[in-house]
């Protein structure tokens, strides 16, 4: 239930967002336009952006016979946490990361790179396959790929504003410093309501990660190495679509400065702290 709140005030905050462009680009007028068109984009997040974000990624499904020992780790983990058995893809790209998709957890999909294959010891990556199942069981996946693909929308929205300008509600060309302003403020405001979403969420996804593979002490190893790896390899795509970033197991875009101050994802220290915890108390 308390899911449903949060996708609730995810989507009335990004339509109040989408009202706020549209007024600066068009008045009262753009405001009606932009509110239309921001709920014909929640529909459309819900039916298709689990099929968006896994095309930019470029993911290739896989199955028992193309990734044996991956899908049936990914099989045996569903199993253990009574959840139907996902689709499960591939992304070739070096760096060490994983994300969960859908829209419930009879439409859900996990995705890891290559990279994370090739890291990772076979413990740690149970570790994280189990984080993603979390995300899927506390149905999480809707809101992640909702505000991923609503954020993207802000933005093209925002540039828009920027580079067409706007008019008045008496069809008067609007101040230009509004329209810049719109072009930086909308985005991050985007950003800091994915932030109040997400970063609680990943608690909860590693406790019940840990839960699930009965072994937190691997899911906080895999953590160390997967920040240590993020800060030399960048997800070539998340660069592209930072709007991806709040999706993954750990920020590709974490690092010091705003970028830290603004991270869509808790500190690493803390998560594995929590987790050692969880092992000395002896979770399994």
């Amino acid at each position: 239930m308390f899911n449903w709140v949060k996708t609730a005030i995810l989507m009335a905050g990004i339509m109040a967002l989408f009202g706020a462009v549209g007024s600066v680009i068009g008045g009262q007028q753009g405001m009606l336009l932009a509110l239309g068109f921001g709920l014909v984009s929640n529909f459309f997040a819900y039916w298709f952006s689990d099929k968006m974000v896994l095309k930019m990624y470029n993911a290739k499904e896989v199955d028992e016979t193309t990734a044996p020992q991956f899908y049936r780790m990914v099989a045996e983990l569903a199993q253990r946490a009574e959840l139907p058995m996902p689709r499960v893809y591939l992304i070739e790209e070096a760096a060490p990361n994983a994300f969960a998709t859908g829209r419930n957890p009879q439409h859900a999909a996990v995705a890891a790179t290559t990279g994370i294959l090739r890291v990772l010891s076979e413990r740690e990556l149970r570790g994280v396959m189990a984080h993603e199942l979390a995300h899927v069981k506390h149905r999480d996946i809707l809101i992640s790929t909702i505000s991923a693909t609503m954020a993207g929308a802000i933005s093209a929205l925002a540039n828009f504003a920027m580079f067409f300008g706007g008019r008045d509600s008496e069809g008067r060309p609007a101040n230009p410093i509004a329209s810049i302003a719109v072009m930086l403020l909308a985005p991050l405001a985007a950003m800091m309501i994915q932030m109040a979403i997400s970063r609680s969420r990943e608690f909860e996804a590693d406790r019940g990660g840990a839960e699930i593979s009965g072994d937190p002490a691997a899911l906080a190893s895999a953590l160390e190495k997967i920040h240590r790896y993020a800060q030399g390899i960048p997800l070539e795509t998340t660069e592209r679509h930072p709007e991806t970033a709040q999706m993954m197991i750990m920020n590709p875009l974490s690092g010091g400065g705003l970028r830290g101050l603004f991270s869509t994802h808790p500190d690493t220290a803390e998560r594995i702290s929590r987790l050692m915890a969880m092992a000395g108390r002896g979770v399994s």
